[in-house]
């Protein structure tokens, strides 16, 4: 990857103060002024820290966990391991999809401890995935989410598909099944990938929309949403990384073709800045970076594979002195939008929060990593 201002001393400096900050993440200053907007702008009391059981800290933790694996960290291995231990000790939220996330971190940091009590938790949740989680018509997951104020509570969002949830809980049922050799698992994943590939993908456009409904039958306000794009453009990758070169030749070619289709949409909505727009194809949306950094991470891991050609080295570049540019001096990721459910217009989207994120800080530390891995070709 080319660069004009960046060295690779400058991206370790960023990468560790926004690693630092995560450990350290706490709610935002502002919270009584935020807790007024309610959901109407996106303030879920639990989306914020690093404390709470669900998609924002499984999201920070599995950032974490690559981290650890790149640089052998026992500081980080240390506080994943004392994470779930005492989140598992104080009891855990109801399951859905949101609350899965974390369990793509521990299934993995289990491969280090061999603990009996996590590996039980990971076996009886993807049991119940496969046996529990509600589903749309046709067999999909359906998005259930946690109930806001109410940890044991869901909202059903009945018969709808979200993008999130490949990332959320797709992505763990897929690595379940090929650390088990469970093939009722992985085959479920991917059918799961494609179901979400048909229902959300536009044919002409290449992107994603947030969500759909089979209640109305549409893609409620069609709306290519920055996050819910990055979630595919990133997690596909992770995905397709899980098989470690067992994927059915015919299925990845599949699927790299939606990959390749969806970058190219991508590049050409990059503005100026290098980031991306909140809703992609609104230029008058707000700038963000937690979508952003999930977007350049996923083309720089497309880039590293060769399955991206040289036209996106010049986009990534752009998107990661942006996104060290949105890096607060204490280590806070700036212009990270909150929560988002699903809009049925743009406006929807533009009026969603901006506040520090366990999931800004993860998604950057994914971008930076694959970035430091770039300057070392």
């Amino acid at each position: 990857m080319a660069t004009k201002n960046m060295t690779k001393a400058d991206i370790q400096a960023k990468l560790d103060l926004v690693i630092d900050k995560l450990l350290n993440l706490d709610g935002p200053d502002n919270n009584d002024e935020l807790e007024k907007g309610g959901e109407a702008i996106g303030f879920f009391k639990r989306d914020f820290g690093i404390k709470e059981w669900d998609w924002p800290q499984g999201v920070g933790l599995y950032g974490l966990l690559n981290i650890m694996k790149l640089q052998d960290n026992e500081e980080y291995k240390k506080f994943l391991y004392d994470w779930f231990k005492e989140n598992i000790s104080n009891g855990l939220p109801s399951k859905n999809i949101n609350t899965t996330t974390p369990l793509l971190t521990l299934v993995e940091l289990n491969e280090y401890y061999q603990d009996k009590e996590f590996e039980k938790l990971c076996l009886n949740w993807a049991d119940w995935l496969m046996e529990c989680l509600p589903r749309t018509k046709e067999g999909g997951f359906q998005h259930v989410t946690s109930a806001n104020g109410d940890r044991q509570g869901v909202r059903l969002n009945e018969n709808e598909m979200w993008i999130d949830t490949i990332f959320m809980t797709v992505l763990f049922l897929n690595k379940m099944g090929q650390k088990y050799h469970r093939q009722d698992w992985i085959d479920e994943s991917i059918f799961q990938v494609m179901m979400h590939i048909r229902y959300l993908s536009d044919k002409q456009t290449g992107l994603f929309y947030h969500g759909w409904t089979f209640n109305e039958k549409n893609n409620f306000g069609g709306i290519f949403w920055c996050r819910g794009n990055s979630w595919f453009t990133l997690g596909i990758l992770d995905y397709i990384d899980a098989y470690k070169g067992t994927m059915n030749t015919g299925l990845k070619k599949y699927i790299l073709n939606v990959y390749k289709a969806q970058a190219e949409a991508l590049k050409k909505l990059q503005s100026k800045s290098g980031l991306w727009h909140t809703v992609l194809d609104d230029p008058t949306s707000y700038e963000e970076v937690s979508g952003s950094a999930a977007i350049a991470a996923g083309i720089l891991k497309g880039l590293k594979y060769g399955i991206l050609d040289d036209s996106f080295r010049e986009p990534a570049r752009k998107a990661i002195e942006a996104i060290l540019k949105n890096i607060d001096k204490d280590g806070t990721v700036l212009n990270v939008s909150g929560g988002t459910g699903m809009g049925y217009d743009a406006n929807h989207y533009k009026n969603i929060l901006i506040a520090p994120m366990a999931y800004g800080q993860s998604l950057t530390i994914l971008a930076l990593v694959e970035a430091l891995a770039a300057l070392e070709d």
